[in-house]
């Protein structure tokens, strides 16, 4: 069931949004060669706590940490670790949430360690156009597949491949309500779009094929050939005036 937000609740819903994006932010800024991915984790704990939130992804369904931090081909739900060290060249992918006052928001994006290849810089800045792109469709009255095909031709265009088993999805007073919100699509199909809706928009595209494969730790997902993937993600509320996004700081 889509459930739609009062004016006051996605006023809420921004309090939350703003301190994922400042834990975001702050982890994204922590990324260097040399740390752990347990310190980027640690960096965006604290943040969340600081500001009176709780780590939304911390026990969800088990998962152990406060954020997400998936380095080079790992594409989403990387587990961060004290023995992991990000290196020079490497792309850092950070999914981060934040529970304030009964809502949730939910950002993630992709973060260069040092100078990167011209390949993966081009991969990192298709992705995040990506989902500005889509971004830019979801308006009330059109589909969920106008946000969907418009994500899947800008970066197959570009010679990516975008993730299939993995979707954006509805947020609100938990992280993953309907609709799911797919990286692909059809235009003119799919669920209409209402004022009030709110949800993550979140493109993980694939530098190589779209295949993925998970670890036996049945969180963290790669890509099948060992090629890079990027990640970028806002929560964001359709209004009558076109969308809003509750993360952007």
């Amino acid at each position: 069931m889509i459930v739609l937000k009062t004016s006051s609740e996605i006023e809420q819903m921004k309090e939350a949004c703003k301190i994922a994006a400042g834990a975001l932010k702050a982890a994204g800024e922590a990324v260097e060669p040399g740390v752990s991915s347990a310190y980027i984790d640690k960096i965006a704990r604290d943040y969340i706590v600081k500001h009176g939130a709780k780590p939304t992804f911390l026990g969800y369904n088990g998962y152990p940490a406060a954020s997400c931090v998936s380095i080079n081909d790992t594409v989403i739900h990387g587990i961060p670790s004290k023995s992991q060290i990000i290196k020079a060249g490497d792309i850092v992918s950070i999914d981060v949430g934040a529970t304030f006052k009964g809502y949730v928001g939910d950002n993630a994006a992709t973060f260069a360690a040092g100078e990167i290849s011209p390949e993966a810089q081009r991969l990192c800045d298709t992705t995040r156009e990506s989902l500005y792109e889509g971004i830019k469709m979801a308006v009330a009255g059109g589909r969920l597949g106008d946000i969907g095909s418009t994500i899947q031709r800008y970066c197959e265009e570009r010679g990516f491949s975008v993730v299939r088993e993995y979707t954006g999805h509805g947020v609100g007073k938990v992280m993953h309500e309907d609709p799911s919100v797919p990286n692909y699509g059809t235009p003119g199909r799919g669920v209409r779009l209402l004022p009030g809706m709110t949800i993550a928009i979140e493109p993980m595209i694939n530098q190589g094929g779209a295949g993925i494969r998970q670890l036996p730790d049945g969180w963290t997902v790669k890509t099948r050939d060992g090629k890079l993937s990027a990640h970028f993600e806002h929560t964001i509320a359709i209004s009558s005036n076109g969308p809003v996004i509750l993360t952007m700081i």
